[in-house]
């Protein structure tokens, strides 16, 4: 065999050996799944079955308000003839009160110590209660708006220190946070319109967490203010989501509904949602989990809603979103007049998961 002729039976045992190795590695890489075995993002399915509400309750109407007490039962402040209603968290009902007792419910906190606060805005009060629905304070005179040390002007929200501090989001007539002691009385207020470092286009909910750290959801601007107890800005979110509703978890994490951030007037008008949203932060800020529904058909007068073509899993407007220690999410919308269950899904049967012919 010449040199020419080695070289050419070289080359080919070369050539040979690559293509076998590309066959090797192609074969193996087209071994690997395209999807996660164990998946890392968690989904959330709605529980159609969720809440069983007895005949002799009457539905909800614009379901504003959810909490969680420390036996695990929701609560629902809704704008229905049974505006206080409340249910286990599967799905049994346990009681209901304050008929006739409210003109437009807000949100619902409750304080450590198991009383019950609730924002009427129509009334101009903010009211703290027994579970069992007996009045112990109010805040505000009913029926008077104002912007003094004792009127509100349409308050939204409450939040309750671990002390007995409240924090008043007064803000669909004024613009201010006003604190009062643990016996109501007056201790001071900040806020004013605007878009500057602590101003408030519209404080619409208010949560405090372990650290005492108050964070105000100004949803007409698409922002999350943070403030100490003293009333000074300590933080601003935006461009992020616009923020209906505000719930801290037990491990300070706080989960925001609302919709993607929009200019709240466009062209005169005030489409107040385009989507719908569910997202979790921690105390810096940082985004850990988005969760989306999709927006329901209620038809064209949201105010006069057609709720027959309403599906399970889909809000309109929503306005409240709640934690359970399951991670379980409890989330309230005005328009779609319901108060749903969203269960927290991280594995499927195989029937539900993707083959191997799936696009990759």
């Amino acid at each position: 065999m010449n040199n020419r002729d080695s070289f050419t039976s070289s080359a080919s045992i070369t050539l040979a050996l690559l293509v076998l190795l590309s066959v090797m590695l192609i074969s193996k890489a087209q071994s690997y799944p395209n999807h996660a075995i164990d998946p890392v993002i968690v989904e959330y399915d709605v529980d159609p079955t969720w809440p069983n509400r007895p005949d002799s309750v009457a539905p909800f109407g614009w379901v504003s308000g959810m909490a969680i007490d420390q036996h695990g039962h929701i609560w629902v402040f809704n704008r229905g003839i049974d505006p206080v209603q409340v249910y286990t968290p599967d799905g049994q009902f346990v009681r209901t009160w304050g008929k006739g007792d409210f003109k437009d419910p807000h949100h619902i906190r409750i304080d450590h110590e198991g009383h019950i606060w609730l924002a009427d805005f129509g009334l101009h009060t903010v009211q703290k209660f027994t579970p069992e629905g007996e009045l112990l304070m109010a805040l505000g005179v009913p029926g008077e708006p104002g912007d003094d040390e004792s009127h509100f002007n349409m308050p939204t929200d409450m939040a309750i220190t671990d002390d007995g501090d409240i924090f008043v989001t007064d803000g669909y007539g004024n613009r201010r946070v006003v604190h009062f002691d643990k016996e109501g009385n007056f201790v001071k207020t900040w806020g004013e319109y605007g878009t500057g470092h602590g101003q408030f286009v519209l404080p619409h909910a208010i949560v405090i967490d372990s650290k005492g750290t108050l964070y105000v959801a100004d949803r007409n601007s698409g922002r999350i203010l943070l403030f100490d107890q003293d009333g000074e800005c300590l933080d601003t979110w935006s461009n992020l989501i616009m923020p209906w509703g505000l719930s801290v978890t037990q491990d300070d994490e706080l989960w925001v509904c609302g919709s993607s951030p929009h200019w709240w007037v466009r062209d005169g008008h005030a489409p107040e949602y385009k989507d719908q949203l569910f997202m979790r932060f921690d105390r810096n800020g940082a985004v850990q989990q988005v969760w989306s529904v999709p927006l329901g058909d209620v038809g064209a007068d949201k105010n006069n809603p057609d709720l027959t073509h309403l599906e399970h899993g889909h809000t309109v407007g929503v306005h409240c979103i709640v934690q359970d220690a399951a991670g379980t999410l409890y989330v309230g919308d005005i328009y779609g007049q319901r108060a749903q269950k969203f269960v927290p899904v991280t594995t499927r049967p195989a029937s539900e998961s993707p083959n191997q012919e799936a696009p990759q």
